[in-house]
């Protein structure tokens, strides 16, 4: 086993982990990999969801049952059965990834304490969405952190980060999985350097300029074509392909028709005008802002499937109809 590890079974401290999405299995899996003994699993309840409001579960959940890990899905995590369930698992730590904000029953309950992992360099980027809005915000460089968690949100000591670069091509999901990936291998270390005693939590060092990660809601996806071309490309990166940055464009008789936008590039130029729809109607579909053009590949009608912007023009002619900016 890799020295990073605990070399005896007996250091393994027994874990109980929490989280909810996908980014947050790849950690789950890695500790299981690795041999630390996961004795409990902490998710959200199952949710209805789509037309059909089918019950579905979340991918932590689906983890958990593959490998039969024993499973609690509270409603609140102040109800004192699940925080009796909670303690009967007698975990030596818990490890959160992706999760709900806890109370400080829940999270100072073992003795080795809760840590947990952020797809962000911290300070930078505390909140819900730390993914999308360093893309959206056009920065170079990212990485994952683990850190204590105490009564303040993505505040804690810092145990362990690392950081990669942002490239031009990103999308909020070739960066999640790169992260999460990351993001796993980190969180294993950190268990190592908590169980064999070098790893100490380390303030966050105050920055002059905090930049935030809120959730992102559906009103804040409209692209805003007023700003420069390269600030809209990140914005429709940042969003791909979810929740996915959104355009309006009103067709021949008037019906305004709305869009999903996943793939895009920059074209500059000084004789664009904001809002300016040019197109081939083959294979070339862009949009005009404050210096140049933003050329769409790719695109969901409402209601529709995804396509390429070619598929697109072959099925509807847009020669008369207007952005709406």
């Amino acid at each position: 086993m890799d020295s990073q590890y605990p070399t005896s079974q007996s250091q393994f401290p027994r874990v109980v982990f929490m989280g909810t999405p996908d980014f947050a299995v790849a950690s789950l899996d890695a500790i299981r990999t690795a041999g630390y003994p996961v004795v409990g699993v902490v998710t959200v309840p199952d949710r209805p969801t789509g037309r059909g409001l089918k019950m579905t579960y979340s991918p932590v959940k689906q983890y958990a049952l593959d490998h039969q890990l024993p499973l609690l899905q509270p409603e609140r995590l102040r109800d004192p059965e699940f925080q009796s369930a909670l303690k009967d698992w007698n975990a030596d730590i818990f490890v959160v990834v992706a999760f709900r904000m806890l109370p400080q029953s829940v999270w100072a309950m073992p003795p080795m304490g809760t840590f947990n992992l952020h797809a962000s360099l911290l300070p930078q980027y505390r909140g819900a969405a730390p993914i999308n809005w360093a893309i959206i915000n056009g920065e170079r460089e990212t990485g994952v952190t683990t850190f204590l968690l105490n009564e303040r949100i993505d505040e804690g000591s810092i145990l362990l980060q690392q950081s990669t670069p942002i490239f031009p091509d990103d999308t909020a999901e070739s960066l999640h999985d790169r992260l999460a990936d990351m993001g796993s291998r980190l969180v294993v270390e950190t268990l190592a350097g908590l169980a064999d005693g070098t790893l100490q939590g380390k303030p966050q060092q105050v920055a002059d300029i905090l930049k935030p990660a809120p959730k992102i809601f559906k009103a804040d996806c409209a692209i805003n074509w007023n700003q420069p071309g390269s600030q809209v490309v990140d914005f429709i990166r940042g969003l791909s392909p979810y929740p996915a940055a959104t355009m309006q464009m009103v067709d021949a008789k008037g019906i305004v028709q709305q869009f999903k936008v996943y793939e895009a590039a920059f074209e500059p130029s000084s004789d664009s005008v904001v809002g300016q729809l040019v197109s081939d109607r083959k294979t070339v579909q862009k949009v005009g802002v404050r210096d140049g053009f933003v050329k769409i590949f790719s695109l969901q009608l409402s209601g529709k499937k995804r396509i390429s912007i070619e598929e697109f023009l072959r099925g509807y002619d847009i020669t008369s109809w207007k952005v709406v900016v």
